[in-house]
C-alpha cells in the first residue's frame, strides 16, 4: 500500500524511546502536581501554579494516549504498540490516584477568593468558566479519602464492560449458518451488516436467530452483567448526592434533564412516520409481514457502484464547499499531509473514528473499500476532525474539548450536506431512490432506534433505583415493548428480538446513545438553516465548531442556532423524515 493513503503518526512520537521519554516526563509533571497537595488555595501564584501544571499535565497525557491508542490499532498484532498502549494505560489509574486530592482541594475555596486572587495574577482569568463550572459540582466532590476510593471503584466499575467484551468477544462460541449458496457462515457481530443487507430473506432470518439466540442461551450472565453495571451507575450517583444516574451522567455536560425527556416525548408522539417507513418498505418487498431481519436490505436496487477514494474526496469537497474555502482547504490538507489510514489492513482496527490532542493533527481512520457508505463515513470523520481542528485553534488548551452532546453534530453535518449534494446531482431516478432509502435508514438507525435505547436505559434505570430487580424476563419483556411502540403493532417483535438489548454495548456507558439522536436533530437544525440561510448560517455554524468547550453544550448550540431544550429541532427531524419519505414513494411506483 501506498504510504500517502497511511497516517503518519511519527510525525508526533518519531520513535518509541522518545514515546517513552515524553511519557517519563509527564510522570515526573504528575509528581509535581501531586506536590501542591495543601497550597492550592494559599495564594494566588500558588492556584496560578496548579492550573498550569494540570493544563500541562494533561496536554502531555492526551498526546501520548492519542499516538499510542492509534498506534496500536493500525496494527493490533505488533507486541511493541501493545506494550506502549498498556503502559499508558496502567500510567492513567496511578495518576488518578496521586491526583485525587484535587476536586475536593479546588472546594475548599471559593469564586470570591479566585475573584480576589485574579486582581493579584491577571493570567488567571482565562480559568475563570473552569473555575465556576467546577465549583458548581461542589456538593457532588467528596472529601480526599472518599475521592481516592472513588478512584479504585471506577477500576472496579468498568470490570462490567469489560467482562460484557469478553463474554461476547472473546468467549461464547457462535454458531453457523447456511448461506444462500448452501456454504458455512458464522453467525457473529463482524457479519451482521453483509448478512441483514443479504437479498434472500431465508437467509436473513436464520442469521438473525442464531446470531440473537445465541445471546439468549447467555441471558442470566448478560443480565447479571448488565445489572451490576446499571448498579455501579446508581452507586456512584449516590455517593457522589445526585438524585439518580440519568441526573449524575448528564450534569457531566451541564444537559438539563428536560432536553433528555423532551427527546423521548416528543419521539414518542410521533411515531407514525417511522411506521409509515415500515408499511412501505412491506409493500415494496412484498411480504405478508415486516419482522427486525426485514429493516436493512435495500429496498431500492443497487447500482453497485464502488468509489474510488480520490473520487470520494472530490464528492465531499464539492458537498462542504459551502462551509467555506478554508474549510475546504483544511480537507484538502487531510489528504494530503496524512492524516488519514485509508484502506483495511490485516491486524487494523476495523469501523473508523476520528482522534486528536491539543498539538497533533485530527488523525483519521478508516477502512475504505469504495462504497457508498465508505463516501459517508469519509465525510463524517471529516467533520469530527474539522471540528477538533477549529476548537483547539481558537481555544487555551483548558477549552478546547467540544462535550460528547456536541460531538455527532460536525459529523452528521457533512453526511447531511454530502446527501444533498449527491441528490442534487443524482443521474437518474434509480441513483436519487437509492440515496433517499438510504437516508431514511439512516435516520431510522440514528434517531428512532437510538431513541428507543434511551427509553430503554432510562426505564431500567429507574426500575433499578426503586427498588425492583432486573431480570431476564423484565428486561425482555421491556424492550419487546418498546419495539412495539416505536416500529408499531404490525411490526413483528420475533422472540429472538425481545433479547436485542443484550447485544448493545453502548449500554454500558449509561445514558450516552441519546446523544445520536439529539445530534443528528441538531445537525438536521443546522443544515436546514444553512441551505437556507446561506452565509449568516454557516458563520454560525463556524462560531460553533471554533467554540470547544468555552460554553456549555446546549448555549454552544444556540450559537449555531438550535434550540435543545425546545422540541422544534426533534420535530424538525421528524418533518424531515416525512418529507423524505415523500420523495421516494412516487419513485418507487414508477
Amino acid at each position: 500500500m501506498n504510504d500517502s493513503a497511511k497516517w503518519d503518526l511519527r510525525r508526533m512520537y518519531p520513535t518509541d524511546e522518545l514515546w517513552n521519554e515524553k511519557l517519563s516526563d509527564a510522570l515526573v509533571k504528575i509528581d509535581e502536581l501531586a506536590g501542591q497537595r495543601g497550597k492550592i488555595n494559599s495564594s494566588a501564584d500558588e492556584l496560578l501554579r496548579t492550573l498550569t501544571l494540570y493544563e500541562s499535565v494533561f496536554e502531555d497525557i492526551t498526546d501520548l494516549a492519542v499516538f499510542s491508542r492509534s498506534n496500536f490499532d493500525q496494527n493490533m498484532a505488533d507486541t511493541a504498540a501493545k506494550t506502549l498502549n498498556e503502559s499508558l494505560m496502567n500510567a492513567l489509574t496511578a495518576v488518578g490516584e496521586k491526583i485525587s486530592f484535587l476536586a475536593p482541594e479546588f472546594m475548599q475555596g471559593s469564586y470570591e477568593t479566585f475573584e480576589a486572587y485574579c486582581e493579584q495574577r491577571p493570567e488567571l482569568r482565562k480559568y475563570d468558566i473552569f473555575i465556576k463550572d467546577f465549583l458548581s459540582k461542589k456538593e457532588h466532590i467528596l472529601p480526599e479519602e472518599q475521592e481516592m476510593l472513588m478512584v479504585r471503584m471506577g477500576d472496579v466499575g468498568s470490570c462490567f464492560s469489560k467482562l460484557y467484551d469478553d463474554l461476547t468477544v472473546n468467549d461464547i462460541e457462535y454458531p453457523t449458518v447456511a448461506d444462500p449458496d448452501g456454504n458455512d457462515f458464522r453467525a457473529i457481530e463482524a457479519h451482521y451488516a453483509l448478512a441483514l443487507t443479504n437479498p434472500d430473506r431465508a437467509f436473513r432470518e436464520r442469521f438473525f436467530k442464531a446470531l440473537l439466540g445465541t445471546y439468549q442461551k447467555h441471558k442470566n450472565t448478560l443480565t447479571t452483567c448488565y445489572y451490576g453495571s446499571v448498579k455501579n451507575d446508581i452507586f456512584t450517583a449516590k455517593s457522589r448526592n445526585y438524585t439518580s444516574a440519568r441526573a449524575m451522567s448528564l450534569s457531566e455536560n451541564f444537559i438539563p434533564e428536560t432536553v433528555y425527556d423532551n427527546l423521548v416525548t416528543t419521539v414518542r408522539e410521533n411515531t407514525k412516520p417511522l411506521q409509515d417507513y415500515i408499511e412501505l418498505r412491506r409493500e415494496v418487498m412484498g411480504i405478508d409481514e415486516v419482522h427486525f431481519y426485514d429493516l436493512f436490505v435495500p429496498i431500492v436496487s443497487d447500482i453497485n457502484r464502488k468509489y474510488t477514494y480520490e473520487e470520494a474526496q472530490e464528492l465531499v469537497l464539492k458537498a462542504v464547499a459551502i462551509l467555506g474555502d478554508d474549510y475546504t482547504e483544511l480537507v484538502r490538507r487531510a489528504f494530503s499531509e496524512r492524516w488519514i489510514d485509508v484502506y483495511p489492513a490485516e491486524n487494523k482496527q476495523t469501523g473508523a473514528y476520528s482522534t486528536g490532542s491539543y498539538t497533533s493533527y485530527p488523525y483519521i481512520l478508516l477502512n475504505f473499500s469504495g462504497t457508498l457508505d465508505d463516501v459517508f463515513t469519509l465525510a463524517h470523520e471529516l467533520g469530527h476532525s474539522m471540528h477538533t481542528w477549529f476548537s483547539t485553534h481558537s481555544q487555551p488548551f483548558i477549552y478546547h474539548e467540544y462535550s460528547l452532546f456536541c460531538a455527532e453534530v460536525a459529523s452528521t453535518l457533512n453526511e447531511l450536506l454530502l446527501c444533498d449534494y449527491l441528490l442534487r446531482n443524482a443521474a437518474s431516478d434509480d441513483e436519487k431512490a437509492l440515496l433517499l432509502d438510504k437516508k431514511l435508514n439512516d435516520l431510522r438507525s440514528t434517531f428512532y432506534r437510538q431513541t428507543m435505547f434511551a427509553d430503554f436505559e432510562d426505564r431500567t434505570h429507574r426500575m433499578a433505583e426503586e427498588g425492583l430487580p432486573l431480570i431476564p424476563d423484565t428486561l425482555n419483556e421491556l424492550h419487546g415493548e418498546l419495539n412495539t411502540i416505536y416500529y408499531g403493532d404490525k411490526f413483528v417483535v420475533d422472540e429472538e428480538l425481545r433479547s436485542e438489548w443484550s447485544r448493545i454495548p453502548h449500554f454500558y456507558r449509561a445514558f450516552y446513545v441519546y446523544q445520536y439522536a439529539t445530534g443528528i436533530s441538531a445537525a438536521t437544525a443546522i443544515a436546514n438553516r444553512i441551505l437556507t440561510l446561506g452565509a449568516p448560517a454557516v458563520e454560525d455554524y463556524r462560531r460553533f465548531l471554533s467554540g470547544g468547550g468555552s460554553l456549555h453544550p446546549i448555549d454552544m448550540l444556540r450559537v449555531a442556532g438550535v434550540d435543545m431544550e425546545a422540541p422544534q429541532p426533534i420535530l424538525d427531524t421528524i418533518a424531515d423524515f416525512e418529507k423524505t419519505l415523500a420523495e421516494l414513494r412516487p419513485l418507487l411506483k414508477k
